[in-house]
């Protein structure tokens, strides 16, 4: 192989690298909102049915039931999980082209070595 695939792979490795970099951010962010959405849950159980619950909807509070906004956060977390699922099998992927790129620099450089 040649310096110009040499360049070539070496260009996907980058490229590979910062898309893992960018779903690894997207993974822990939807963690975040995940803990977030789990906190908001625990606090709902500790209200009382009564208990008053406003939805902030642009500038605006509006009122909301319980059960609404139960449900509402229940099925967000529900999403998320699939969410961060999904960030997972896109990681998993990335690293394993990651790897196969390193493989194939690293034969490169193997076989440029006699060469020189």
């Amino acid at each position: 192989m040649s310096n110009p695939d040499f360049e070539k792979v070496s260009l996907e490795f980058n490229r590979l690298q910062n898309q893992l970099q960018t779903l690894l951010s997207s993974r822990q962010q939807l963690e975040t909102q995940f803990q977030e959405n789990n906190i908001v849950l625990k606090e709902f159980g500790t209200l009382e049915e009564d208990a008053k619950i406003y939805k902030l909807t642009g500038p605006v509070l509006l009122p909301q039931d319980k059960s609404e906004a139960n449900l509402n956060v229940e099925k967000r977390i529900e999403f998320i999980k699939k969410e961060i699922e999904r960030a997972e099998e896109n990681i998993k992927s990335t690293q394993t082209k990651l790897e196969e790129q390193r493989n194939k620099l690293i034969q490169i450089r193997t076989a440029q070595q006699p060469a020189q």
